[in-house]
């Protein structure tokens, strides 16, 4: 049977951090990524006052250049592995940017519940995620930060797109091909736009060339 992704393999995290691969984990493209990543979110606007969350921040591929540039205690990380997270607090920041992340900052949360994190965070990305994942989460995580977080500003949001009138895989624009019944998973834009905007978004999408083909959408909440 093919699993929703790749992550629920039972001991896929314990297996590829007792071997070093921490960053494969979170899919290589280690500098490139992270670059693409700040590039997106200083050119939306982030200010090194916003209080940032990271959905799905796995060993801190961001957080290692993002949490030196914010206010110290500004960073904050989901995942659904919390060991990830700790191996790249101790092995991907320096001495100083650990002192300006408490570790009780980096939470565990599978199910995009975001239990602990203050109503304070306004500017939140969600980067490769719900590429690995079948559309049913989207939505209830969607509400679930409109609800959590009222001083949000902004979520930005990566995933697969394909045209609403195609069946069977498809080929993204860096090659990788995605399904519409497997991971890595894709959507028409159609579907991850009412899924917005039942939550509580008005959405855009950037034109950014970014790694594997994503695409990126732009979540402003309505009505803040």
């Amino acid at each position: 049977m093919t699993l929703a992704s790749p992550y629920l393999k039972p001991g896929f995290y314990e297996d590829a951090l007792a071997r070093g691969k921490h960053r494969d984990i979170v899919g290589g493209r280690w500098e490139e990524t992270a670059l693409h990543q700040m590039q997106v979110i200083l050119d939306e606007g982030l200010t090194r006052q916003d209080h940032f969350l990271d959905i799905g921040c796995g060993c801190l591929r961001l957080g290692h250049m993002l949490v030196p540039w914010l206010d110290p205690g500004h960073y904050w990380g989901t995942d659904a592995s919390r060991a990830l997270m700790l191996r790249g607090y101790a092995e991907e920041l320096t001495p100083e940017a650990r002192s300006r992340l408490p570790e009780e900052q980096l939470i565990e949360d599978n199910s995009f519940r975001f239990p602990g994190l203050p109503e304070t965070i306004t500017f939140a990305l969600c980067w490769g995620v719900f590429t690995h994942l079948p559309a049913a989460p989207l939505l209830p995580a969607l509400k679930n930060l409109r609800h959590r977080f009222p001083a949000l500003r902004k979520l930005m949001l990566t995933v697969f797109l394909a045209p609403a009138d195609h069946t069977g895989p498809f080929r993204q624009r860096d090659g990788v091909v995605t399904h519409p019944n497997r991971p890595p998973w894709h959507r028409s834009s159609a579907d991850i736009a009412a899924d917005a905007e039942a939550a509580g978004f008005s959405i855009r999408w950037r034109e950014d060339l970014l790694p594997r083909g994503q695409a990126l959408a732009v979540l402003d909440p309505r009505g803040s």
